[in-house]
């Protein structure tokens, strides 16, 4: 649900029982990678175990995180996220394809711009198709769902482990739609509402209820990931 990307009081957030993967779309600079940043903040907290955060480091470098208002940068429990540079869909490949020899299964694996990772050029020199890069997308999504569903099985009722990936869109959808409906349980998009903030919400769920309705108004104009309101 929408307040689990936000700094809330914990008490006012019900559990986190999705082990499913999520998506989180939306335009470039509407504050996508601070919205993970605090989701892998939340879970490590609630969960008391450690979050892996996947970025590009140039990437990550040139546009850093911004914390949500009042969250010390001190925090120990910002310690128990763990980021992980990689560069490539190769390098995605990798991490997951061994993800079944961990000791120790992350409360969470974030993937911040999913779909950068995968170049047009090498894609195509590795399938040598018109649709190669869709293809490769496909591929990953199928290791990622098979490494996150291995991880639930094997934590049992010890804790649950799931993917958050995020993509850029320019329109009201993300444009691989017609793939992440396939293997993605929850997709939120993020839209600006035209006076210099945005709407977070859920576009498709397998879950139902009013919570999962709900649409988060933030903004991130001072340089911190402030969260307006919430609404039905």
């Amino acid at each position: 649900m929408a307040e689990r990307f936000f700094s809330c009081n914990p008490t006012a957030v019900p559990p986190f029982d999705d082990a499913g993967i999520i998506l989180l779309s939306g335009p470039a600079c509407c504050g996508k990678t601070s919205l993970l940043f605090q989701f892998a903040k939340n879970r490590a907290a609630e969960s008391g175990r450690h979050v892996v955060f996947i970025c590009s480091k140039g990437r990550l470098e040139n546009s850093p995180p911004f914390l949500s208002q009042g969250v010390d940068p001190s925090l120990n429990v910002l310690k128990r996220v763990q980021i992980k540079y990689i560069e490539d869909d190769e390098g995605i490949r990798k991490y997951f394809a061994a993800f079944h020899l961990l000791d120790d299964f992350p409360a969470a694996v974030i993937v911040d711009d999913f779909t950068g990772f995968f170049s047009e050029r090498s894609c195509q020199q590795r399938y040598g198709n018109t649709r190669a890069r869709d293809l490769a997308m496909v591929r990953i999504l199928a290791l990622c769902q098979n490494a996150i569903t291995h991880a639930n099985v094997k934590l049992g009722t010890l804790g649950s482990c799931n993917l958050l990936l995020s993509d850029v869109h320019q329109g009201d959808n993300p444009r691989s739609l017609f793939i992440y409906k396939r293997w993605i349980s929850s997709i939120y998009t993020i839209q600006g509402d035209g006076l210099g903030s945005y709407l977070l919400k859920n576009i498709s769920t397998s879950q139902s209820g009013t919570k999962e309705a709900r649409t988060a108004k933030y903004s991130i104009a001072l340089q911190y990931l402030v969260l307006e309101e919430i609404k039905e």
